[in-house]
């Protein structure tokens, strides 16, 4: 019973996170084909996942609905997260496909883990352990091999891509750390989905969800509609569902099939080519990845943070 609940749990991770990649080519191929701005993919997507896992929560009977805006700091810290977090990362993750391609967005999103690391260890006031900074030279030298291709006379990729890659990774790192308190107090849904939908209605400013520039068409259409529905609100659910029947160390290692799904797909569907060295340097990122993932001390850093509000 144990096992089949186990596969269960990595089949759900591995659904999650292969979405997840196939957004990012789908998203790709909206902005690069159909010529639709990421802003206002941002925006669309931003208010109807959020509004739709507010809704869903709702009819589940979910209190904490209304029960997170009753303190005062709740509010602050919701905003933070919307904004900071959640608007963040979504927008410069798309950003940096925009600029560049699906696959070397996701790759550089990636880095947040090394990000999440080097921040916990100086917040605690622990040294890295060995591991963890050959983890970071690790990550740096892959992502030097990516966008470079090994030459440092030229970039592989554009300066804005590599820009809006990095700076997802951060805001990924924020989004992984900022709401941790309001996450264990209120669950996933209910924070997730305020800071979609809050997120989008305050990026809406920026972006109106009604002025829409691109091809529409009969597949513009279902592109989109996957990226809101399959990208966004199926894939997030698989995931969390995958966490009652796996340990969170185990889903982040699985989810290293994101950047790889995201590279191949860009490759097979759009034309994008990647050489050997990027190749090599793809693969230096995903076992960084799985290295601090398998780390059960970084696991345990991780649960020290959740217990203490970083906001403060």
């Amino acid at each position: 019973m144990k096992d089949s609940l186990r596969i269960k749990g990595i089949f759900l991770v591995m659904l999650g996170t292969l979405l997840w990649g196939v957004s990012g080519v789908v998203a790709q191929y909206l902005f690069q084909s159909k010529n639709f701005a990421p802003e206002w993919l941002v925006v669309i997507r931003m208010i109807f996942s959020g509004a739709i896992i507010l809704t869903f929560s709702l009819i589940k009977g979910d209190k904490s609905v209304f029960e997170i805006w009753s303190k005062k700091e709740n509010i602050i810290k919701i905003l933070i997260f919307s904004i900071l977090g959640m608007l963040g990362v979504q927008y410069s993750y798309f950003a940096a496909i925009h600029h560049g391609n699906a696959a070397t967005a996701t790759i550089l999103q990636y880095l947040s883990p090394v990000i999440i690391t080097l921040y916990l260890a100086f917040y605690n006031k622990k040294l890295p352990t060995f591991k963890q900074v050959a983890c970071v030279f690790m990550a740096i030298l892959g992502t030097f091999l990516i966008i470079t291709k090994g030459n440092l006379n030229s970039l592989a990729i554009s300066k804005p891509a590599i820009f809006w890659g990095v700076l997802s990774a951060f805001a990924c790192a924020i989004y992984t750390l900022q709401p941790s308190s309001l996450l264990k107090m209120y669950g996933s849904l209910c924070v997730v989905g305020w800071g979609m939908l809050i997120g989008g209605v305050a990026f809406s400013f920026v972006q109106s969800p009604f002025n829409c520039v691109g091809n529409w068409s009969f597949e513009s259409f279902l592109a989109i509609v996957f990226v809101v529905l399959f990208g966004t609100l199926i894939a997030f659910y698989c995931y969390l569902e995958s966490l009652k029947y796996i340990e969170p160390y185990e889903a982040s290692v699985f989810a290293c099939i994101e950047p790889l799904s995201a590279s191949i797909l860009s490759i097979v569907l759009l034309n994008v080519t990647f050489s050997l060295i990027q190749w090599i340097g793809t693969l230096c990122i995903i076992i960084t990845i799985s290295m601090l993932s398998l780390t059960k001390k970084v696991d345990s850093l991780v649960d020290k943070e959740k217990n203490e509000d970083i906001t403060n």
